[in-house]
């Protein structure tokens, strides 16, 4: 994510005209890993592709740039295909904070070091779900009927997208590969709604955060759609900092965003992303994700 921070929805978020190809393999050297000094006066911001690249810079700049203004500093968004590849930005000092799924911060946060700073409080909690979604006009009602129809994941370290579903699988004591007719991975939630509404899939698994936003600010697309079935509830994607980050600058941008709904400009900004306000992260919130991976990593094994 630019994290959570800078761009959300422009006029048309959601019009076919939005989905353009992007090419993820240009890319800036950058010096080897080092402690970034308060002197640089530049914060590398990246945003997992939890929505496409064009919605994620709608809908995180207002966020960013106020940060930016608040700190003093110049903010640079990198974005990335996956998951995986902001993780390893984290890892490699390529990037200073990120916006990841919560499958991503509650699995690899010892293997990337990385740090929680805040997580949202959205519609009164630090929590989401997944929602199992398929076409309004269809006549699948659970997961069940899926059977021998299409599916769409997310991004395969996606929680809500990946984790969940395979998750419910299990449980069934089923797996993708034998359970659906076929599977793809759209690599954002977005593009997961819009394979749902114009049935090109039979279902998707989405984030629930995702899906009730576009539902409020343009239902174009999940108006389309219908859910059917909806996970317990996890803590809501975290802003995660680089270990390279000094401590005095974690500690300044965990202040600015703890407190950024106490001014009119700030929640204006929040309002728009329908973010109630930040909050500390509880490691506790993540735990339902490590048993459900702890699942299925020991019936694999």
């Amino acid at each position: 994510m630019i994290g959570f921070l800078s761009l959300f929805l422009a006029a048309s978020c959601f019009s076919d005209k939005e989905y353009i190809p992007v090419d993820f393999s240009q890319t800036v050297s950058v010096p080897k890993p080092q402690q970034k000094t308060d002197s640089e006066k530049q914060i590398r911001v990246a945003i997992a592709a939890m929505i496409s690249p064009k919605e994620t810079f709608v809908y995180y700049q207002d966020i960013l740039q106020y940060l930016g203004r608040k700190i003093n500093f110049e903010i640079q968004l990198v974005q990335r295909k996956t998951y995986q590849e902001v993780n390893e930005l984290l890892l490699n000092n390529k990037i200073d904070l990120a916006f990841i799924c919560s499958g991503p911060y509650a699995l690899e946060k010892e293997k990337y070091e990385f740090d929680a700073i805040v997580t949202p409080i959205v519609r009164g909690n630090p929590f989401y779900q997944s929602y199992l979604i398929v076409h309004k006009d269809s006549q699948f009602f659970e997961l069940e009927d899926l059977r021998n129809h299409s599916f769409a994941f997310s991004d395969p370290n996606s929680n809500s997208g990946s984790l969940v579903p395979n998750y419910w699988l299990h449980t069934m004591k089923e797996r993708p590969e034998s359970f659906f007719r076929s599977t793809n991975f759209t690599y954002s939630h977005d593009n997961s709604i819009l394979t749902v509404a114009k049935s090109l899939v039979d279902g998707a698994a989405v984030d629930g955060h995702k899906w009730e936003y576009f539902q409020q600010k343009d239902n174009t697309y999940t108006s389309q759609t219908r859910i059917i079935k909806k996970s317990e509830k996890f803590g809501s994607p975290p802003l995660v900092a680089s270990k390279f980050l000094s401590e005095k600058l974690k500690k300044s941008i965990q202040t600015i965003l703890l407190s950024m709904h106490e001014e009119r400009e700030g929640k204006e900004i929040l309002e728009n992303l329908l973010i109630d306000r930040f909050t500390k992260t509880e490691p506790k919130w993540y735990q339902p994700i490590q048993k459900m991976h702890k699942s299925l990593i020991n019936t694999k094994s």
